[in-house]
């Protein structure tokens, strides 16, 4: 991938919830994965007695954003057991969460590695009886504590 120069398209990933079911039985596609950022706090000191007026920024404390996934409803027992396990266990419920992007022919391109993760909120479906052939979508938002950005191995 290194010599590529072309931005990668956006449609192809993989969520790896680290969950109970094996990678040959897959959870269900998630349309949309939102919220991958990180943020550092940035410090502005400046002395007192320093001849050119102008502050410093010193780099501190990161954050991670919240990561939002949504898919239509397909079987939502093992996410609900997640999440029956983060209110009941707390931290013992952390996984590790990784999302990779897939270049056109398939092969893994880079990777979001999410440390230490919990579901904070889960999302049902809108029900409607209009009808109108709309798909149930659900969604998860994460809370984690570490943010990776790696090339895919």
């Amino acid at each position: 991938m290194p010599d590529r120069t072309a931005p990668l398209p956006a449609y192809n990933y993989l969520v790896d919830l680290s969950g109970p079911r094996s990678p040959q039985k897959l959870l269900g596609g998630f349309s949309d994965v939102s919220g991958l950022e990180t943020d550092i706090h940035i410090s502005e000191y400046r002395d007192g007695n320093d001849a050119e007026p102008h502050v410093r920024k010193i780099p501190g404390s990161h954050k991670v954003g919240d990561v939002t996934l949504k898919r239509g409803v397909v079987d939502s027992s093992d996410l609900w057991a997640w999440i029956r396990a983060t209110r009941t266990t707390g931290v013992a419920a952390q996984r590790d969460v990784v999302i990779t992007l897939l270049d056109e022919a398939g092969k893994p391109a880079q990777q979001w590695k999410l440390r230490r993760v919990v579901p904070m909120k889960y999302t049902g479906p809108t029900l409607a009886g209009k009808g109108g052939g709309d798909v149930a979508m659900e969604e998860l938002v994460l809370s984690a504590e570490g943010y990776e950005i790696a090339p895919a191995s």
